[in-house]
């Protein structure tokens, strides 16, 4: 075991942040040696560190072995110290890059232990969420660290509430590290704050002055300084003084390259903070009430309740917000939106706090809203006014999220935006972006609850309505493999005289012409973004193919390369289909869809065609 004193027993309030000693370009190690013995003298007991303080790769747990130094050189109690460290994160050519498999955490554990010279860490911290990995596979990897003796306790850094609870689910959790200062209450918007208190989780603050440049800010602010005055204090000690007050679970965790600054750190503790001083600091930064409330302080007044309502539609971008939207502004609600107002979600607010004031009292607003620290800034607003906020939750999956999205734009632009065009117009035109935004809303979800101060909660399915004009029926097909294929043996055919058409094909697809359906092809030709071929060859090879064929085809394909998608065109993603669609007002339940790839019955459900085989639509048997 270590032979420290372990994290649960009696956590100091205040920790040192140790990562600039080691990240910094002209750090140095004996002046680092010198701050950690000031901070240890101080009375500072509590060290966050991780394996990825460091410059790169190559200097991997820099920062661990600089702490351990120091201890191995003080002359003080070492017993009383704690050390908190991280695994989870990489820095590959000095970036910062997650790694949430568990055979990484479990080698990063190892590399810990080794680099701090313990045999069991403290509190071990899973640095990031890795996109690429469930987090109940990391969870479970530290779980299995800390039934194996290697460490104490978990902890979870820069997680929202649906993280933490999916997280205790599977183990106790210790201790939440996110980012908490005055300048900074995201996570007391989103319910982190509120559920770590709840659960009685510790909560280490990291970055609690702002960081660097905002650090400069405290000193200017005038409620700050007038209160640092009267306890002959800076204003830096005073933001964190106003964060040990909270609550006795949160832990300032304060970073410092310099002996005076560790100093003034130490110094906050000691600042006793009156009734006065937290009725300025809570109206300055009011979140702050929120933390109070819940640590039993009386709740500030409210203002009473007023007829009226404001609802707040969420979703997925593309989801259908906007026809539920239109639906209540037909029955005079007003409408916020940041899709025609332009800006932040942030900025809609003081718009929202006009109307309201001005005395309109339906209101609706329907953006994303997927995070509840997005919602509860709506509901602030409104609950100032003493207005009630209703949430609809429209729960539209992805696939149909893509479609009304793909849809929208062709409507809006006539024809299919590519990469190109959503870079340059994104900012400008909110409706227009790319298929990762989705995907990134998607995992940054977290469900309405009603602990966020909802009047109600509604979830309202997505039900996809067409035309009645939209009549037309197709008959579409993926071209290679299923139509043609190169003589050569390319990927695709290279030029005209490479195209092989499979045998069969033609007579099949003359009987659905003549019987009426329209003929398309989709292709994926990411040979033109290599420059390994040009269009002209690319289209030749798609004339030679309709020639052989014997029939017309009205033809597109995907030019775009490998790699995460940055177009709609490339299957699985709906572009092409829903450009066809759209453009000959097709009804998708009339329509076929054949392919012959493992993703073509999902890719034909997306756009709501009938699926077909290649090997079954062009037996000889079929009629």
């Amino acid at each position: 075991m270590s032979e420290f004193a372990t994290f649960t027993d009696d956590v100091p309030r205040l920790a040192l942040g140790c990562m600039r000693l080691s990240t910094e370009r002209e750090r140095n190690d004996e002046r680092a040696v010198a701050v950690l013995h000031t901070a240890f003298d101080a009375g500072v007991t509590l060290l966050d560190t991780a394996d990825a303080y460091c410059w790169d790769d190559g200097d991997a747990g820099h920062n661990e072995r600089l702490i351990a130094r120091a201890l191995s050189t003080w002359s003080g109690d070492r017993s009383r110290v704690r050390v908190a460290t991280k695994g989870g994160l990489t820095r590959p050519q000095g970036g910062w890059v997650p790694d949430g498999r568990a055979r990484h955490l479990v080698a990063a554990c190892q590399a810990s232990r080794r680099a701090l010279g313990v045999s069991c860490i403290h509190l071990y911290q899973f640095h990031a969420p890795d996109p690429r990995v469930p987090l109940a596979t990391s969870v479970r990897a530290l779980d299995a660290l800390k039934r194996d003796g290697h460490i104490e306790s978990i902890g979870l850094c820069n997680v929202n509430v649906g993280q933490i609870e999916e997280a205790r689910r599977i183990t106790e959790i210790a201790a939440v590290q996110v980012e908490l200062s005055v300048w900074k209450d995201d996570n007391i918007l989103n319910g982190v704050v509120a559920c770590c208190l709840a659960h009685g989780i510790r909560l280490l603050a990291y970055r609690p002055l702002g960081g660097v440049q905002r650090a400069r800010r405290l000193a200017a602010d005038p409620v700050l300084a007038r209160i640092a005055a009267r306890h002959n204090a800076s204003a830096c000690e005073v933001a964190l003084a106003w964060l040990l007050d909270l609550s006795d679970l949160i832990v300032p965790v304060a970073g410092a390259t310099s002996i005076d600054t560790v100093r003034s750190i130490a110094r906050a503790t000691s600042i006793a903070l009156d009734d006065d001083d937290r009725a300025r600091l809570d109206e300055r930064f009011p979140a702050s009430r929120t933390v109070r409330r819940q640590e039993g302080a009386p709740a500030a007044a409210v203002a009473p309740a007023r007829a009226g309502e404001v609802v707040l539609i969420m979703g997925l971008p593309g989801a259908g917000k906007s026809t539920v939207a239109e639906s209540f502004v037909a029955r005079g609600y007003a409408r916020v939106n940041r899709d025609t107002a332009g800006g932040s979600l942030s900025d809609l607010l003081p718009e929202l706090d006009r109307l309201i004031a001005a005395g309109t009292s339906r209101l609706v607003l329907d953006n994303t809203y997927v995070s509840r620290q997005s919602r509860a800034r709506v509901i602030a607003t409104a609950s100032a006014h003493g207005l009630p906020v209703r949430c609809l939750w429209i729960d539209t999956g992805i696939e149909d999220a893509q479609i009304n999205a793909v849809g929208r734009m062709i409507s809006k632009y006539g024809r299919l935006p590519g990469p190109e065009d959503i870079r340059a117009r994104a900012k400008r035109d909110v409706t227009l972006f790319g298929p990762g935004v989705q995907f990134r809303y998607q995992r940054e979800l977290e469900a309405p609850d009603p602990s966020e101060g909802f009047s109600a909660i509604d979830v309202v399915p997505f039900a996809r309505t067409r035309s009645g004009s939209a009549t037309g029926r197709a008959l579409l097909l993926w071209c290679d493999g299923v139509l043609r294929r190169s003589r050569s043996g390319a990927r695709t055919p290279r030029s005209a005289d490479d195209v092989e058409v499979l045998p069969g094909r033609g007579d099949v697809l003359r009987r659905y012409h003549d019987d009426g359906w329209r003929l398309a092809g989709i292709s994926w030709q990411p040979e033109i973004a290599d420059q390994t071929m040009d269009r002209a060859d690319v289209d030749a090879a798609f004339t030679r193919m309709q020639e052989s064929l014997g029939v017309a085809i009205e033809i597109e394909y995907c030019p775009h390369p490998a790699g995460p998608p940055l177009c709609w065109c490339r299957k699985p993603l709906p572009g092409l289909g829903v450009l066809l669609i759209e453009r000959h007002r097709l009804d998708p339940s009339a329509c076929i869809y054949v392919g012959a790839g493992a993703q073509d019955p999902g890719y034909a459900r997306r756009l709501g065609f009938e699926y077909r085989s290649a090997d079954d639509f062009f037996d000889p048997g079929e009629p």
